[in-house]
C-alpha cells in the first residue's frame, strides 16, 4: 500500500509559540501499540514545541534540517543541527524551539515503555 501522509498544522503545540507542522507518517493504530507517533515534524520560525512530559513513554528526535535550540530535561539548553539526535527518557520533560528565520525539521517517534 502506498499513500500520502496525514499532515496538520498546529498553534502553540504544548503551550510553546508559533505553528508546528506535523506529518504523519503512521497512524497510532498502524504502530500496533508500540507507540502514538512516528512523523516528520515542521516548526516554523520563531516557533516552538513547549515543555512537557512523557509518562510511560519516550520522544527521541532526529534533526533533520535547521537549527534549534532543545531543553533538556534539567533545564539545559543545546544548539541542535542536522544528524543531531535529542534522546528524552520516559518520565523526562523537554522542550525545542526555532529561533531562527528557517524551518527547523525533525522525525520525531513517540514510543511506549511497554506494549499495550
Amino acid at each position: 500500500m502506498v499513500r500520502k501522509a496525514t499532515i496538520a498544522t498546529k498553534s502553540n503545540v504544548r503551550g510553546g509559540e508559533g505553528s508546528v507542522t506535523f506529518h504523519h507518517i503512521v497512524s497510532e493504530e498502524e504502530l500496533l501499540g508500540h507507540g502514538k507517533m512516528l512523523a516528520k515534524v515542521v516548526i516554523h520560525p520563531h516557533s516552538s514545541i513547549g515543555m512537557h512530559q512523557h509518562i510511560g513513554e519516550t520522544e527521541p528526535y532526529y534533526i533533520l534540517s535547521g537549527k534549534g535550540v532543545f531543553t533538556d530535561n534539567d533545564g539545559s539548553r543545546t544548539e541542535v543541527v542536522p544528524g543531531d539526535v535529542c534522546v528524552i527518557e520516559v518520565g523526562q520533560s523537554h522542550s525545542l524551539e526555532n529561533p531562527n528565520d528557517e524551518p527547523l525539521e525533525i522525525m520525531a517517534m513517540v514510543y511506549y515503555d511497554k506494549t499495550k
